[in-house]
């Protein structure tokens, strides 16, 4: 693993257990314990924790680390995988060391796999061998439908904002300030607010669409919202008693 990784962090936890502390550009943050491979706490912009560990959790190497988590914490796991497969209950992955893998940073965000292998103390319950990936990554808001569009960034100056096209892969993100510009675009796009949730934002005669946090120059509060515009840049040329009507549309997966 590549300790330098931005947003990726080891240090010592409860019952000096190693953990992994993952911190995205957005403000979003996460922990895992190398012992089971276990998220205990995944915090939004807005410092809430959204995981919940029971009171008599321990940390000691001895028994599992017990806790409960919301169902769109943003993870993958093999955990429930071998659970399913072995005769003890939950599994025995969850009682067993984890090693860092892999670590990198893209976009902003920190993403980190973890591997499990066997030894005496799975082969004691289980007589095979194996190999399982156990990948966590910590997001913050992105939008999608964007790519391919020309933009216009007004970064770093608004008033004469750069030409240019939107080429990052499938999804934008909101690493540092953000105010651009995408003409033509699509008239549906899709805001995943980085809790779980999709808003899909649809249009009607609205040809442009705008992007938008302020980053630290709203210090108190970039953290909790992403602006995502439906606009117009060109003129409207309306005769009398003519009229031009745009919509948008709001929806929540």
């Amino acid at each position: 693993m590549n300790k330098e990784t931005l947003g990726v962090r080891v240090t010592e936890g409860e019952g000096s257990l190693p953990k992994v502390v993952l911190t995205s550009a957005g403000g979003s943050e996460a922990e895992l314990y190398l012992f089971g491979g276990c998220v205990t706490s995944w915090k939004a912009s807005n410092d809430k924790d959204l995981l919940f560990v029971r009171p008599d959790a321990v940390f000691n190497w001895k028994k599992p680390i017990r806790y409960c988590y919301l169902s769109f914490v943003r993870c993958s796991s093999i955990m429930s995988f071998l659970a399913v497969i072995l005769i003890k209950q939950h599994g025995f992955a969850r009682n067993m060391d984890w090693s860092i893998l892999d670590s990198e940073n893209v976009e902003g965000n920190p993403v980190i796999t973890l591997e499990l292998k066997d030894g005496p103390y799975s082969r004691a319950m289980w007589d095979f061998s194996f190999q399982a990936l156990f990948k966590a990554s910590v997001t913050g808001a992105s939008v999608k439908g964007l790519k391919g569009c020309k933009t216009l960034n007004k970064d770093p100056d608004p008033k004469n904002p750069v030409e240019g096209k939107e080429e990052r892969w499938d999804r934008v993100t909101f690493p540092g300030f953000v105010d651009c510009i995408y003409l033509d675009a699509p008239s549906v796009v899709h805001l995943d607010n980085g809790l779980g949730d999709t808003i899909t934002i649809r249009n009607t005669n609205w040809s442009d669409a705008v992007l938008w946090n302020p980053h630290m120059q709203m210090e108190a509060c970039y953290k909790d919202f992403v602006c995502v515009e439906n606009a117009k840049i060109g003129k409207v040329q309306l005769e009398p008693e003519q009229s031009w009507t745009a919509k948008q549309h709001l929806s929540i997966n």
